[in-house]
């Protein structure tokens, strides 16, 4: 932490530990490497049956996100994409339906963001929702149920209502559907590679060339 700091070190990789031990040391305010952005987790998948990059966030470090707390974590998100040289990233804000329904709080929250982004207060990015996951990865879905959408079946980023729903996602990818996945944290003074105990050398790999990428993004900036 004290390297990053100090500007000695660029990027932070977790090492056999867990996320907790290390977290709380990034989020501590005196000594660790908060910034004025909300702290949060992006994992990066491949997934074989799916054409594109998907970012799922957070999956790992907001257990129930507020709304507030939502404005960061998909900003952080979109900036990551452009990073990555995605142009105009679709955000899909993932319920468990794609109406607004007053007694389901992720779909007022997906309502929010959306207007939120119209009015220039998330920017970078397209956001629509609430989306449930069927309609946000598949156009067939998404046409059969009559959504008429600039994000439905073409998601680029999943934003998930909070840890549970991301994390089981993200696993079931891995697991169930062959997909390669990277974890990086965002929003703090340098990219934190944070992956799991269980990952293979690859997704380590992986998750240490997103963090690269972001290092050399913001030397540039200087």
């Amino acid at each position: 932490m004290a390297l990053a700091r100090e500007g000695e070190v660029v990027a932070l990789m977790k090492g056999s530990l867990h996320t907790d031990e290390l977290m709380s040391e990034v989020v501590d305010k005196a000594t660790g490497l908060r910034t004025e952005r909300r702290i949060s987790h992006v994992f990066m998948m491949d997934v074989p049956t799916y054409p594109r990059p998907l970012l799922i966030t957070d999956a790992a470090v907001n257990v129930q996100p507020t709304l507030e707390d939502k404005v960061d974590i998909v900003q952080n998100a979109i900036d990551l994409a452009l990073m990555l040289h995605i142009p105009e990233p679709k955000v899909a804000i993932l319920a468990a339906v794609e109406t607004v329904n007053p007694s389901m709080p992720a779909t007022l929250d997906a309502a929010a963001l959306c207007k939120m982004a119209d009015r220039g207060q998330i920017k970078g990015g397209i956001l629509d929702g609430p989306l449930a996951f069927d309609n946000a990865i598949s156009e067939f879905a998404a046409r059969t149920k009559g959504i008429r959408s600039a994000v439905a079946g073409r998601a680029d980023i999943l934003l998930v209502p909070d840890i549970e729903s991301g994390n089981m996602l993200a696993k079931q990818l891995e697991y169930l559907a062959d997909a390669l996945s990277a974890g990086i944290v965002l929003g703090a003074r340098v990219p934190i590679v944070l992956t799991s105990r269980a990952d293979s050398a690859e997704a380590r790999a992986a998750s240490t060339a997103i963090a690269v990428v972001m290092a050399h993004t913001e030397r540039k900036k200087l």
